[in-house]
C-alpha cells in the first residue's frame, strides 16, 4: 500500500533522513517510534510532500514524490500534524465540514460517527474551535482528517500533552480505524499505546530505521529500547 524506499529528506542544507525504507500494508497499524529529533515527523512530512525529498514514496504503486500535498491528499492519504492546525475562528462543526472531500463516492464517515467517538465534540459543535482545550482540539483534528475519507491516515504524536482519559479516547479511536480497515502510520513516543494498537513497529534513530518488528519483538529487545527509546 504505502512503501518508502531509500528516502532522503532535507531542511535547507540539513540532511535529516538518511535512506529510510519502510511500508504500511492495507488495514495495518504501524508505529514509528524514536526520540525527539530522530526523524519521525520528517518521515510523514516527506510522504505528504511537505519537505524536500529524494528516493521513492509509492502509494498503491503510484509514485508520490514530486506531487503537491493536496494532490497526495486526493490520492487517499490523511495527515494529522502534531500542531493540530485547527481553524480557531470557525466552529467545531464548520471545521469538520472543511475536512470533507468532494466527489460522488459516499464517504465512510459521517458527522454522527465523529460525535459518537468523541461526545464532547457534539456538545461543543457550535463553539469556536479556538476556545477548545488542547485535548478537544486534538479530537477535532483527528475527526476532521477522517471526514476526508482517507484509506491511510498518518498521525503525528496524537497523545502529546493529553490527560490520561483523553489518551484512552485516542486509543479507542485508533482501534475503530482498524475495525473499519483504515491503515494507520502512528508517530508516537508513548510505548504503551503504540505497542497496544500496532501490528508492527519501526524505531528511528539519527534519521534511519534501526529496528523493525512486532510489538512483542520490541518488548523483548531491551538493547534497542535502551539505546533508542528510553530516557
Amino acid at each position: 500500500m504505502l512503501k518508502l524506499k531509500d528516502v532522503h529528506a532535507y531542511y535547507g542544507k540539513s540532511h535529516i533522513l538518511h535512506g529510510v525504507s519502510m511500508d504500511v500494508k492495507p488495514g495495518e497499524i504501524v508505529s514509528l517510534l524514536g526520540r525527539n529529533g530522530s526523524g519521525r515527523s520528517t518521515t510523514v512530512k516527506a510522504v505528504m510532500g511537505l519537505v524536500s525529498s529524494q528516493g521513492s514514496v509509492q502509494w498503491n504503486n503510484q509514485e508520490l514524490l514530486g506531487k503537491k500535498p493536496f494532490e497526495i491528499a486526493h490520492c487517499g492519504l490523511g495527515y494529522v500534524p502534531e500542531n493540530r492546525d485547527i481553524f480557531p475562528k470557525m466552529s467545531v462543526h464548520e471545521n469538520l465540514v472543511l475536512g470533507q472531500k468532494g466527489g460522488k463516492k459516499k464517504p465512510r464517515w459521517s458527522f454522527d460517527d465523529m460525535y459518537r467517538m468523541f461526545p464532547r465534540l457534539k456538545e461543543r459543535q457550535h463553539v469556536e474551535a479556538g476556545v477548545l482545550s488542547g485535548g478537544e482540539q486534538q479530537m477535532l483534528t483527528l475527526c476532521r482528517t477522517l471526514m476526508g475519507d482517507p484509506d491511510l491516515i498518518m498521525i503525528d504524536e496524537p497523545t502529546e500533552g493529553l490527560a490520561p482519559k483523553i489518551v484512552e479516547l485516542v486509543g479507542e479511536y485508533l482501534k475503530e480505524l482498524r475495525r473499519r480497515g483504515i491503515s494507520v502510520l502512528l508517530v508516537e513516543q508513548k510505548l504503551t499505546i503504540a505497542l497496544e494498537v500496532s501490528e508492527r513497529c519501526y524505531v528511528m534513530g539519527h534519521g534511519q530505521i534501526v529496528f523493525e518488528g512486532s510489538p512483542a519483538d520490541l518488548r523483548a529487545n531491551t538493547a534497542i529500547r535502551k539505546e533508542w527509546l528510553e530516557v
